[in-house]
């Protein structure tokens, strides 16, 4: 093995274990990653930073924006206020609406972001309703995955392999291609 393996394995393994720690945030430690591979040498600046212009990046990033806006908002807890009301008593009902919810925001926004927004509202629910938070918080998850598989843009790896498609002069799926399998 060279010494620029061994020094890509030690990044790898000094990422690996900066990110089971949890002692710093995964974005930080992602930077701090492309950070050492630069100064490194391993990565010239361009190859380092190239993903930062990448227009797939920045759609992702900016779905994680629309879907901080619905928390901050307030739009996010004003949706759980609507979905305890309708559900009632029945945890059932408020499960299916729940997942019903995120899977359609899921479709249209990052799977993850959608959950991630709607972690502290099941959370609320869970509380407000006398359900454990488990039995909501798994399901809803699974429906997050399930709506982002509707469209072109609520899961990422779907515009991984549209933009590739695009790259290779391939058509590239619009926005609905995967609804019918979702």
């Amino acid at each position: 093995m060279t010494g620029d393996i061994l020094l890509v394995f030690g990044l790898l393994l000094v990422t690996i274990l900066l990110f089971v720690s949890d002692r710093l945030r995964m974005d930080i430690v992602a930077i701090l990653a492309v950070l050492a591979l630069m100064l490194s040498g391993l990565l010239a600046p361009k190859e380092a930073l190239a993903g930062f212009g990448d227009p797939l990046v920045v759609l992702i990033a900016g779905l994680f924006v629309i879907g901080e806006g619905l928390f901050r908002t307030g739009v996010a807890f004003a949706i759980g206020n609507w979905l305890l009301g309708v559900a009632g008593s029945s945890e059932t009902r408020l499960l299916v609406l729940l997942m019903l919810v995120v899977a359609g925001l899921s479709a249209f926004m990052s799977n993850t972001g959608a959950v991630a927004v709607f972690i502290p509202v099941a959370l609320n629910l869970s509380k407000k309703a006398g359900v454990p938070a488990t039995r909501l918080l798994m399901p809803m998850a699974f429906a997050g995955s399930l709506g982002g598989m509707l469209t072109l843009i609520g899961t990422p790896p779907n515009l991984v392999v549209s933009n590739q498609l695009s790259r290779e002069g391939l058509q590239a799926f619009n926005f609905f291609s995967f609804t019918p399998l979702g």
